[in-house]
């Protein structure tokens, strides 16, 4: 298989694992896996965000939240450090998910290894790929997904988790939020958080 395939068929039989999520968003007027969606989206902001980014980079952008729906939240305490225990198992689940798959087409340990690191997120700070996956996710989050949890969360606890995003993203990151286009109300609750 060559380099070429091999990468088109991971991506397939990751975009085919996401397609598995029975939670469905609306997507161009139909509804679409969840998970798969955001994988999507993620990668695409990957390919904006980094001018030639490596297939490690690519595989685990495309690889990151693989079935998340897997391991729901339900399952750890609603407290922040059931959150942290929850977050950990995740990147353990999808690093571990994504390297099965990555293994059955063949790739090699050292690729393996590097898309596990970076779906872990280890020392994604000090790591320029690391810094753009973490880029691109929050991007997607503010993007599609912060919204929907408006109802949720009390302002202040929105405008907390808004901080504690743009803490984690970099300046060029945060430009790209800046310019996203996003409700009145996500907009404000932005600022408030930059301010």
């Amino acid at each position: 298989m060559r380099d070429d395939e091999r990468f088109a068929e991971a991506i397939r039989r990751i975009d085919e694992a996401n397609g598995e999520d029975p939670r469905t968003e609306r997507s161009d007027g139909t509804a679409q896996a969840r998970e798969l969606l955001f994988s999507q989206r993620v990668y695409d902001w990957v390919r904006r965000l980094v001018a030639e980014p490596s297939e490690e980079l690519l595989l685990a952008a495309r690889g990151h939240t693989l079935r998340r729906w897997m391991i729901p939240r339900e399952r750890f305490p609603k407290t922040t450090p059931g959150y942290r225990q929850w977050r950990e198992a995740l990147a353990v689940f999808h690093a571990d998910q994504a390297a099965g798959i990555l293994h059955e087409v063949n790739y090699s340990e050292a690729t393996i290894t590097r898309v596990r690191a970076l779906i872990h997120r280890e020392n994604w700070r000090d790591d320029p790929e690391g810094r753009a996956l973490e880029d691109a996710d929050c991007l997607v989050f503010l993007e599609t997904k912060l919204e929907s949890y408006l109802n949720e969360w009390e302002e202040k606890k929105t405008v907390n988790i808004l901080k504690k995003t743009l803490r984690k993203m970099s300046p060029a990151g945060k430009e790209h939020a800046g310019s996203l286009r996003l409700s009145d109300r996500c907009a404000e609750l932005l600022r408030q958080a930059k301010s």
